[in-house]
């Protein structure tokens, strides 16, 4: 099999089908960046992402995306011409062809077709919650490094998974998240904090329920690690599992069986869904 360190992945745009948008995107982006007097990584702080990201978007190696754009329109002074594009930049998206790692893509067709996902973090921000800034902070810290255009892939990747909440009918969503992940300021300051907002405007979804595990609980039933509950046609219900990115899909029913138990007491000992956006409210409000 051949290592995917040797052959060079398609970038996003290519990946799209929309190489000449991205591009040209990016250099006008740049071209009013600069014309605006702002460094990369002064822009970067005004829409929440770091210098590498900001040069990799106005090279066209990095989607840019259409809050972004937003953003930028009011900032740059672009009088309207970047916001014009949202549109076709929404479609782009919407084509998207997701490729995930060959060890991963079994779960994630399982994932793509499931009736529940139920999802146990004790780690990080489980992905289906991520945002891209945050993602792209977990994949640039990867080891052994990943070069900027696989960064850039699997946080395309990533970003494409979580279409799902826009799926109707849609497939019901709980998470128990520990008070850990919450605290842990992935990416620095300005990524946690809007990483923070993202979960409290997906935990108010109607087809999600968000719970924390406080930290101060005395009996925690699930301390081997995080894991996910799917369940899929006909009512069948599978685990997963990873551990340094080596993946188990679990489907022996008494190992079902111990994971669905665990994430029973789980819910029960986390504080309750609202009680839980209430919390991470007030952990966003301390940053």
């Amino acid at each position: 099999m051949t290592d995917e360190r040797e052959r060079r992945p398609e970038t996003p745009a290519e990946a799209y089908g929309t190489t000449g948008l991205f591009t040209a995107l990016g250099k006008m982006l740049k071209r009013l960046r600069e014309r605006k007097g702002l460094t990369q990584k002064e822009f970067g702080q005004l829409v929440g992402y770091g210098p590498d990201a900001i040069s990799a978007m106005e090279r066209g190696v990095r989607l840019i995306r259409p809050e972004v754009l937003e953003q930028a329109d009011v900032l740059l002074d672009a009088g309207g011409m970047l916001k014009d594009a949202i549109p076709e930049v929404r479609e782009a998206m919407g084509r998207v062809r997701t490729r995930h790692p060959e060890w991963y893509r079994g779960y994630a067709n399982l994932e793509a077709e499931a009736k529940a996902i139920h999802v146990y973090s004790n780690q990080l921000v489980p992905g289906l919650l991520q945002t891209e800034s945050y993602a792209h902070a977990l994949f640039s810290q990867w080891r052994p490094l990943l070069s900027e255009e696989v960064i850039e892939k699997r946080v395309a990747d990533r970003m494409a998974r979580q279409r799902l909440f826009e799926a109707w009918p849609s497939p019901t969503f709980s998470f128990v998240l520990d008070e850990s992940v919450l605290l842990r300021p992935i990416g620095g300051a300005a990524v946690h904090a809007k990483q923070l907002e993202s979960l409290l405007r997906i935990g108010s979804l109607r087809t999600v329920e968000l719970q924390v595990m406080p930290m101060d609980r005395e009996e925690q039933p699930s301390m081997d690690g995080p894991f996910n509950l799917l369940t899929v046609r006909k009512a069948e219900q599978v685990a997963y599992v990873e551990i340094h990115t080596y993946p188990r899909l679990i489907t022996d029913m008494e190992e079902v069986r111990v994971l669905n138990e665990r994430y029973g007491l789980l819910r029960a000992q986390a504080l309750t869904p609202n009680e839980s956006l209430g919390h991470i409210e007030k952990l966003r409000g301390r940053l």
